[in-house]
């Protein structure tokens, strides 16, 4: 069974930065894509960034593309979000996910496996 659990989440002003971690059970990067996904009270769960280790891929929305950056640590056991020049509207529960399917799947229903989430708030 695999797990998750997010930290690093708080409160900002916008222009500042935050570090996420996702600490994944033993193996999970090895056969499984990490994402980081979003949401917004009211709104959806949105793609963020993620990475799929086996096929060597890494994928950004838009929308943090120059911003944000993801990554794994040496151990690959931790997924890190590494948040730069927040804005108001990166306010949302960010949450790590994992799916066995290998691909960077922006629709969150292509993941099996999901963290508790972590609040981030940019005060403007």
């Amino acid at each position: 069974q695999v797990q998750l659990v997010e930290s690093g989440g708080g409160l900002v002003q916008a222009g500042g930065s935050l570090r996420l971690s996702c600490a994944a059970s033993a193996g999970t990067a090895v056969s499984h894509t990490l994402s980081w996904f979003r949401q917004a009270p009211g709104k959806e769960r949105d793609f963020v960034a993620g990475i799929a280790r086996m096929r060597g891929s890494i994928y950004y929305a838009d929308s943090v593309k120059g911003r944000f950056s993801v990554s794994l640590d040496n151990a690959e056991t931790t997924l890190f979000l590494q948040m730069n020049d927040l804005k108001p509207e990166d306010t949302a529960i960010y949450y790590c996910g994992a799916s066995p399917r290998g691909i960077v799947f922006r629709e969150p229903d292509r993941y099996d496996f999901w963290g508790q989430g972590t609040q981030v708030t940019v005060s403007s």
